[in-house]
C-alpha cells in the first residue's frame, strides 16, 4: 500500500494511535471476535507506519489470538489446558449473574460453553457491565481440582480480568491536537477510514449516512432509525467498532434487561451502554405490554420510572431494519416506518421522538471494494474519544447563528439541534475551535433533511398537526432562507410543494404550431458584472427572445419591481431545462422576469407553483390561447397552484370539474401583481 496525503498527516498527528485497517482482514474471519477486539491488539503491537515493526507486531497478534481466542470445536482443549496448567488466558465476552441459592456471582464464558464460573464480588463491582450485556476482555481463567471433587463444585474461576478498551485519561487532548492538522474534507475522509471504509468509493450521500450513524456515540439520548435494503452494513458500526455499544438482535427483549430489574434493582442496557441498537427491528417486541410506552417515555425525557424513584440514563437508542422492496415501492404501499413492529409503525407520538431517520437506501451494498487499505484511528482510541465527547456540547456556539423556519415545532427544533451538535462534535471535537460557516451549513442541511423525513411520515399517516413540512433555515442575519427537501419524496421531473430558492421557477411554455405545451425549469445565478447571459449552448432562438423581453422590462421597470436594487450593476446567468418534448422555451418571458427579480431581491418562489405568461417589449402580456391544456399539464406535473394572466379566465371556465378541484388557479393582471403572487410571503 502506498501512503497518501491523509496517511502521512495521520502518521504525524496521531503517532501510536493509528493502524492500517487492511491488517484486520487476515484475522477478521479467522477468529470469532469483533473488530475492535482485534484492533485493540493491533493498536498495542502494530500502531506504526514502519513495515518491519508491523510485520513483527502481526506475528505477536496472531500468536495471542491463536493462544487465547477459542474457535468452535476447541472448547474441551482449552478446558484441558486450564486443568493441566492451573490457569490459562483467553479472550472472550463475559457476563455475570447472581446465584441467589449460593449468594454468589456466576460468570458465563460462551466460547468455552461454561455458565457456572466462579468470580469474586470485587471483580463484579469493578466491572458491573458484566451484569447486563457483558463485554469482551482478556481473562485469566483458573482451575481448582479440589473444588472439582466437591458436590456441585465449580472448579473454573476468573482470577483476573482486563476489559478490552482504552483507559488513558488524555485521549481528547490528543484528538484535539491531531484534528488541527487536517482540513474539514481531509478529516471527514480520515474518520470514514477509521471505521474501516474507503471514502473514495462512496458518494457524498453515503458519507453523510456514515456520519449520522456515528452521532449516537457522541450525543446523549439520541434516537435514530435507519431502514433500507439488506447488506448495507447498518448494524456494523454498533457491533464492531466500540465496546460502549450493545446490539440487541431481533426477538423478544425484556423491560428488566433494557431498563431496570425490579427484583434486584439492577440497571439495564440503557444505563450501562452509550448506544443500544435494535437489529432487525421488525421482529423486536417486549415481554410486557407497557414495554413500548416505557421506551417512548425514555426516548422523550431520558428517564423511566419503575417503582418510587425516576431513573435517569443517557444511552442512545438506534433501530435498524430492512425494506423488502425499494424505497419508491415502499412509499406506494405504505410509509417509510412500515417495516417497524405493529405497536410502533403507525404511532405518530413514537415517531415524534425520533431525532433522525437515516436513508439506508443512500448507502451501497457492501463488498471488498468499500473497505479501506489505509490508516485510521485504532478503534478503542476512537471509541474512548467518542464516549468522552458525550460530556461536551456545541449548541451554545452555533445556535445564535442559525434561524430555523416556522415549520419546525419544538420537538423538531430539539431533534435538529441534537443532530447538528453531534455532527459538529465529530467534525470539530475541540470546543474551543471555531465552527466554520461551511461546516455549520453542511450539518444543518443533514439535520433538517433527516428530521423532515420523520415529519413526512407523520403527515402521510394523516395527522393534521404535521401538515407543514417545509423545513427551512437561515444562517447569519443577512442569510437567505433556504428550504431543505427529502429527495425520495419528489421526482426531479415533477413540481414539488417545497419553495424554490431565489432565482428558480417552474414555467409552462404555451408551445406553438410545431410544438406542444411543455414544462421548463428556469434557473438564474447572480454575480458581479452586468448584462444577462444564457448558459445553454446553443441557446434556443425563441428562449433567447423571451430572455431579452424579460431583461428589457426589468431594466425599464426595476424601481416598481425590485425597489432600489439596480439590475444593471449585476450579471445574470440564465439556464433553461426542459422536461417534455418542447425544447424551444417560447412564450416564457414572464417566468424569466420573475426569476431575475427573485434572484436580485433574494426571495424564494412559492412551492407547488407553475407560472404561465408571454411578455412583449412594452411590458404587456400576450393572450394565452390554450389555457385549458396548460392547466391540465400543470396538474399532470404535480403543480398545486397555476399563476396565469387574467386574459385566460374565460377559457378556464371550460376546465372540467374533476380538474378544477385539483388545482388552485390564480390570475394576475400585470408584472408586479405576478411577482407578488409568486414570491414567498
Amino acid at each position: 500500500m502506498e501512503m497518501d496525503k491523509i496517511d502521512q498527516l495521520s502518521a504525524k498527528a496521531f503517532e501510536g494511535y493509528i493502524v492500517r485497517k487492511d491488517l484486520l482482514n487476515q484475522f477478521r474471519k479467522q477468529f470469532p471476535v469483533p473488530t475492535y477486539v482485534i484492533e485493540f491488539l493491533l493498536g498495542r503491537y502494530c500502531a506504526t507506519i514502519d513495515q518491519d515493526e508491523i510485520t513483527e507486531g502481526l506475528e505477536i497478534v496472531k500468536r495471542q489470538l491463536s493462544d487465547r481466542a477459542v474457535k468452535t470445536g476447541e472448547e474441551e482443549y482449552f478446558k484441558s489446558k486450564a486443568r493441566e496448567k492451573g490457569s490459562i488466558k483467553i479472550i472472550d465476552i463475559i457476563t455475570v449473574r447472581l446465584d441467589s441459592r449460593s449468594d454468589s456471582y456466576i460468570a458465563n464464558l460462551p466460547s468455552l460453553m461454561l455458565n457456572d464460573v466462579r468470580i469474586s464480588e470485587e471483580l463484579v463491582s469493578a466491572n458491573d457491565r458484566m451484569l447486563t450485556g457483558g463485554f469482551y476482555a482478556e481473562i485469566e481463567l483458573e482451575y481448582d481440582a479440589a473444588i472439582a471433587q466437591e458436590n456441585r463444585g465449580r472448579p473454573f474461576g476468573v482470577r483476573t480480568i482486563r476489559p478490552i478498551q482504552l483507559s488513558k485519561r488524555d485521549v481528547l487532548e490528543i484528538l484535539y491536537k491531531g484534528r488541527e492538522s487536517f482540513t474539514l474534507d481531509e478529516w471527514k475522509d480520515f474518520l470514514i477510514r477509521s471505521i474501516g471504509m474507503e471514502p473514495g468509493a462512496l458518494s457524498e450521500k453515503a458519507k453523510n449516512v456514515l456520519f449520522v450513524r456515528m452521532i449516537p456515540f457522541v450525543e446523549r439520548n439520541y434516537n435514530m432509525v435507519e431502514l433500507g435494503p439488506r447488506g448495507t452494513g447498518k448494524s456494523h458500526i454498533y457491533q464492531q467498532i466500540s465496546p460502549y455499544s450493545h446490539l440487541v438482535s431481533g426477538g423478544k427483549t425484556t423491560v428488566a434487561k433494557m431498563f431496570v430489574n425490579m427484583g434486584s434493582g439492577e440497571r439495564g442496557l440503557v444505563c450501562k451502554y452509550d448506544v443500544v441498537c435494535f437489529d432487525e427491528i421488525s421482529g423486536v417486541s417486549f415481554d410486557q405490554k407497557d414495554g413500548v410506552n416505557i421506551m417512548k417515555g425514555y426516548m422523550e425525557s431520558g428517564e423511566f420510572s419503575r417503582g418510587k424513584e425516576p431513573i435517569r440514563a443517557d444511552g442512545s437508542m438506534v433501530m435498524v431494519g430492512n425494506f423488502d422492496v425499494d424505497v419508491e415501492h415502499q412509499q406506494r404501499i405504505s410509509h417509510l416506518f412500515g417495516p417497524m413492529p405493529p405497536e410502533m409503525r403507525d404511532d405518530t407520538a413514537f415517531m415524534d421522538r425520533i431525532h433522525a431517520y437515516v436513508p439506508g437506501w443512500d448507502f451501497p451494498k457492501l463488498d471488498k471494494g468499500f473497505l479501506t487499505q489505509h490508516f485510521g484511528l485504532v478503534s478503542d482510541f476512537l471509541a474512548e474519544c467518542w464516549t468522552r465527547l458525550r460530556n461536551t456540547s456545541r449548541i451554545s456556539q452555533f445556535l445564535p447563528r442559525v434561524d430555523f423556519g416556522g415549520a419546525l415545532s419544538g420537538r423538531d427544533t430539539s431533534a435538529v439541534q441534537k443532530t447538528i451538535n453531534g455532527l459538529i462534535k465529530l467534525m470539530q471535537p475541540n470546543p474551543e475551535a471555531p465552527i466554520s460557516d461551511e461546516m455549520l451549513e453542511w450539518a444543518v442541511k443533514i439535520a433538517l433533511e433527516y428530521r423532515r423525513r420523520v415529519k413526512e411520515q407523520q403527515k402521510r399517516i394523516g395527522s393534521a398537526e404535521f401538515r407543514n413540512t417545509h423545513f427551512s433555515y437561515r444562517i447569519g442575519d443577512s442569510g437567505i432562507e433556504t428550504f431543505v427537501t427529502t429527495p425520495e419524496l419528489h421526482s426531479e421531473h415533477a413540481i414539488s410543494d417545497d419553495p424554490l430558492p431565489p432565482g428558480q421557477i417552474w414555467a409552462l411554455g404555451t408551445g406553438g404550431l410545431d410544438e406542444n405545451a411543455g414544462l421548463y425549469r428556469i434557473e438564474v445565478n447572480i454575480g458581479l458584472g452586468s448584462g444577462v447571459k444564457i448558459l445553454n449552448r446553443p441557446a434556443p432562438q425563441l428562449f433567447t427572445e423571451s430572455v431579452r423581453y424579460a431583461e428589457q422590462n426589468l431594466y425599464t421597470r426595476y424601481k416598481e419591481l425590485v425597489g432600489d436594487r439596480d439590475p444593471r450593476s449585476h450579471e445574470f446567468s440564465v439556464q433553461l431545462r426542459s422536461f417534455d418534448t418542447a425544447k424551444s422555451g417560447s412564450g416564457i418571458g414572464m417566468p424569466v422576469l420573475i426569476c431575475l427579480c427573485s434572484s436580485l431581491i433574494e426571495k424564494n418562489i412559492k412551492g407547488g407553483l407553475a407560472v404561465v405568461g408571454s411578455l412583449n417589449l412594452g411590458g404587456s402580456l400576450d393572450l394565452v390561447y390554450n389555457a385549458v391544456n396548460l392547466a391540465e399539464l400543470a396538474i399532470e406535473k404535480g403543480a398545486k397552484t397555476l399563476l396565469i394572466p387574467v386574459n385566460s379566465r374565460k377559457q378556464l371556465n371550460d376546465l372540467s370539474d374533476e380538474m378544477i378541484a385539483k388545482i388552485n388557479i390564480q390570475y394576475y393582471t400585470d408584472l408586479k401583481d405576478c411577482l407578488l403572487k409568486a414570491l414567498v410571503d
